[in-house]
Order: C-alpha cells, then structure tokens, then sequence
C-alpha cells in the first residue's frame, strides 16, 4: 500500500480565510491536535508577513516535536531569511519557497519573461540551500502553465536538490482528468523525476479540489496538501479529512493511504471550527453533522437491518460515539472525568475542576447535558487570553414600544465599573454599554450565532468579530442565554484585541 504524505496548511492557507486571524495560543493549540492527528507535514505560517507571524511560527516550531515544520518563502532572500529566524527550535524544519510560472502571472503579477522566471526560483532555491536540508518549490498557479515550461522548472528544481516540488491548482480551475494528466506527463518527461515527491495543492473554487487531488494520487503524486475542514482562500482548499478517507474507504480502488489517526478528525474538525468561527455545514463530506445521520425512513429501514446499506464509514472510524450519554445535575466528579476521558480529553487536575464547575453551573439549567454540551464547554475556551475586562452582571430591558436599555457590570483589576446604554436592539444596547466601559473604539464586523446542541434550552455560541485600525480578533461566548453569551463573546474579544495589539502588526497574504 502506497504511503501518500499530508501537508497540512491549516495554520497559513487555511487562516487565509475571509475574517479568521488565529492568535499564537491558537496556533500552537491547533498545532498540536494536527500532531496527534498524525500530520507528516505542517506548515505552520508566512513569517515574512509580519513579525507577528513570524513569532507565532517559532512558537509552534518550537512546541511540536513529531512533524516538520515549514515556513512559506516567497523567491526572495529577505524571505527565506525570515523562515530561517521562525524555524530556529525546530525538530525538522523545512522551507516551502514558490513562484509564480502560468502566462497571465507572469505577465501581469511578476512582469518576467520564463527566463526571468527560471533564474529567480533557480536563486532563490540555491540560498535556501545554505540554510535548510529539506526545501519545497512550489510553481504558483502551475494548472495555467505551460506543460513544456512547467517540465523545465520543474526539472531546474529537481537538479538544485528540492526534495518536494508542488503542483497547485491555484485557482481552481482544473478538472480532475486535466490536473491527473499534469502529473503523468511530469513523471514521463522530467529526467529524474524519480528523486523528489511530487505534491498536489488544490483549491476548490469550482467544487473539485478532492476529486482532483485523488486523480493527481492516481497519476503519481506522493504528497497531497489541504486544510481541516477545507477552509482557507475564497472557496477554500482540498479538505484533507476527505482524502484520508476516500483513499481508506476505497482502499481496493487507490492502493494508497496516508498515516493519519483516522479516529482524531472528528476533535481536529471540532476545534479548527471553534477557533476560526468557521460552521462546518451540516452536509459536509465526512465531518458535517448529517455525515451519519439517516431520517428517510427508507434508510433507517435499511440501517436497522444492515448498517452497511447506507453507511460506508463509521462514526467511531473518524473518533465519533454513536451512543448519546447524557449527564445531569446530580452526577459526579468520577463520571465526568470518564465521560471526558470517553471524548478524547486527557485534562490535568486542576482543568477537570475548572471544567466540572462550569458543568455544574450549566447543568442548573438545563434538564440534560448532551455530548455536544460538554465539547462547547471544553473546547470554548481551555487556554485563556488575559482579561483585562471580566463580564460579571448584565440587566436588559426590552419593549415593543420601548427602546432597548442595558446595564453591564464588568471587573477590572483595579475595580468594578457599571455603565448603562441604549440601542437599536437588546444586542446593540449591551455592545454600546460595554463600549462604554471599555473606552475601546471598536468596529462589530461580524456575528454569528447558533445551537451547541437540540431543544428549547439548547446552549448557544456566539461568534463576533471585531475590527480596530488594522488588528482584528475573535471573541466567543457560550450560554444557554443568547443575550449572556452575546456579552460574553464581545468582552472576549475586546480581551483578544487588547492582547493582539501588543504582538501582531497588519497581516499580509498570500496564496498558492
């Protein structure tokens, strides 16, 4: 069985998703669940985007001890040195350096002739040599290359020692049998062809980047690149959950598997969504939360009988329970620490304690505490940013004929501030109160809400984005009380942008 590698962009390609910005504890956060999911590659970030950037890639080339770790590089000296300051730490560090190769790149982007082209990544890879032992080249936008010139880059890559030379379908515009024939040819024409991996990077702007990543696996690449969950530039990339098991469903047809954890993708789908405050849609390939669900009552006639009728993966096969064990008001510490142990959580004394006491809290109120309960419980925040603002009380008032008014009460460490405020909507009146409170100009970008779990006294999470000059930050807030959880949200994000103004400067981006 061919062994396919996994790159995985989650932290650079897939934060390049419209209004995620992960902060440093995210990343590392990330960083080691894509560790335990069995990543053989992980590129952790741009560092020459920002010193920001910069900081966080160190951080985690420096937490994870089983993956290379690797920083993007554009064909620029300045570049590859930053790469060499962000990856200083690591276990096995590695440099992904790219350039643009198609027509319209060259002519409109870059302004180079292929000449100009050929030397540039010819350069740019023989500096990074004097630095790194493992070196990535990536032909950006190489589905809109020439196939002769693309054989030509690709063959001064494998002479100057890269050990990977990535194919990216930048745009996605390719079809499966087009992209599968890109690699073919490559396989046959470049001379020594034999010496490097050859990698497929995919986006999924017309719906194919799977079905195109598993024809490049069909055609000879050895190392496929995409996100958790597919997130990442306009449409996002190849979700690599998907690959995974398409290639272990359908082993008899690929001959190929990677060496993922299977049983970790559930968790790692869980967090990248928390953290990036991007929904996984319930219909999504493998993760969604129909992926195993049946209500057609032919279907669970034939679930019933034979669980193969209808279901060719398991739950338990990507780390889900099919049972629903519920826990309640009356139960203990001993069964929530084995109901958390049965979820995958390994928590330390003292963040069992934390957590049991925000169960307890949560189970006042509601009759039952479901599974996907307990997950938004744990995951909403087990590392916290420094608090500046603490949300204590909140009293609304709210009339069809009146106009919304909200009195929040929030801590400080140098005492308790009150302040009152009206507003649109009963939202708006406590966003305005905290505003007041903070002193911290701040535009609301985005919110969103919706239901950890099922029924009238489901909990719910709240998303927002907030915006300051140049620094933006996520806050999430959790209640079985939308407004509560609505205030909790916005005060954690005021938090996340007081922090991130001391470490992160204006992002810059880029794309393959």
């Amino acid at each position: 069985m061919r062994k396919i590698y996994v790159f995985d962009t989650t932290l650079r390609d897939g934060e390049q998703s419209p209004g995620v910005n992960l902060n440093t504890r995210e990343k590392v956060e990330i960083a080691h669940q894509l560790e335990r999911l069995g990543i053989d590659r992980m590129e952790a970030g741009f560092p020459a985007a920002s010193p920001g950037d910069l900081a966080a890639v160190n951080a985690v080339a420096r937490a994870v001890k089983d993956v290379t770790v690797i920083g993007l590089s554009r064909s620029r000296e300045h570049d590859i040195d930053a790469v060499r300051e962000a990856l200083q730490g690591a276990q096995d560090p590695c440099i992904h350096v790219f350039l643009a190769t198609s027509p319209i790149h060259r002519k409109f982007k870059l302004r180079m002739e292929k000449e100009q082209v050929l030397e540039t990544a010819q350069a740019a890879i023989r500096y990074a040599k004097k630095y790194f032992s493992k070196i990535e080249f990536s032909l950006e936008d190489a589905g809109r290359t020439e196939l002769d010139f693309m054989a030509e880059v690709v063959g001064m890559a494998v002479r100057e020692g890269a050990k990977v030379v990535n194919i990216p379908d930048t745009v996605g515009y390719l079809n499966p049998a087009e992209y599968g024939a890109i690699f073919k040819y490559l396989k046959e024409n470049v001379p020594d062809i034999e010496k490097v991996q050859l990698s497929a990077h995919c986006h999924n702007d017309l719906g194919m980047a799977t079905a195109n990543t598993l024809a490049a696996i069909l055609n000879g690449a050895d190392q496929i690149e995409g996100t958790v969950n597919g997130i990442g530039e306009r449409a996002g990339n190849t979700a690599i959950e998907e690959v995974a098991m398409a290639l272990e469903t359908r082993q008899d047809f690929f001959q190929a598997k990677t060496g993922l954890v299977l049983t970790e993708i559930a968790r790692s789908s869980r967090l990248v969504s928390k953290l990036t405050g991007m929904v996984v849609p319930g219909n999504k390939a493998v993760v969604g939360a129909n992926a195993f669900a049946h209500e057609s009552g032919i279907h669970q006639d034939g679930m019933l009988k034979e669980k193969t009728t209808y279901e060719i993966m398991t739950p338990e096969s990507i780390g889900l329970k099919e049972s629903k064990l519920v826990l309640g008001k009356h139960s203990g510490r001993h069964a929530f620490r084995e109901k958390l142990l049965e979820l995958g959580y390994e928590l330390s004394e003292v963040q069992v304690n934390e957590a049991f006491v925000k169960f307890k809290v949560l189970a006042d109120k509601k009759k039952e505490v479901s599974d996907e309960d307990l997950l938004a419980l744990l995951e909403e925040k087990l590392v916290d940013t420094p608090e500046v603002f603490r949300l204590k009380t909140m009293f609304v008032t709210f009339g069809n004929e009146a106009t919304p008014t909200a009195r929040v009460t929030v801590e400080t460490d140098s005492g308790t501030i009150e302040e009152e405020a009206e507003g649109n909507g009963s939202v708006d009146a406590i966003y305005n109160a905290i505003d007041k409170v903070t002193s911290e100009e701040v535009t609301l970008s985005d919110y969103s809400i919706k239901s950890v779990s099922q029924g009238k006294d489901a909990q719910g999470e709240v998303h927002v984005l907030l915006t300051q000059n140049d620094v933006s930050a996520q806050g999430r807030g959790l209640s079985t009380d939308i407004l509560e959880a609505s205030a909790r949200a916005y005060v954690d994000a005021v938090n996340q942008l007081i922090e991130k103004r001391k470490t992160f400067g204006k992002r810059d981006r880029v794309t393959l």
